[in-house]
């Protein structure tokens, strides 16, 4: 299955990472572009354990990549996750 993660902070990056090492290819997007060039070149901005690994291996098997581009990232998906901050109050965002 074709998976776009919208959003490649805490959850998205790290749902993007497991969906792709079930088997499934994913391209997770993100608005910010420091931080995708920072994932494209292997550099992770979270901890979690062995995410690094995880991520690395599934870029290799190019099950995992990552763009700005929304309308690449859901093009011919056949799911998509919105992983992104929402305000918790009415008003805050």
């Amino acid at each position: 299955m074709r998976v776009a993660m919208v959003g490649s902070g805490y959850v998205g990056l790290v749902s993007g990472a497991c969906f792709a090492d079930f088997g499934h290819t994913v391209v997770c997007v993100d608005t910010a572009p420091e931080k995708i060039a920072a994932l494209k070149d292997g550099r992770i901005p979270i901890y979690e354990p062995g995410l690094d690994a995880l991520v690395a291996d599934n870029v290799r098997q190019e099950r995992l990549a990552f763009t700005t581009n929304l309308a690449e990232a859901v093009a011919g998906a056949d799911a998509v996750f919105i992983a992104v901050g929402t305000p918790s109050r009415r008003g805050d965002g």
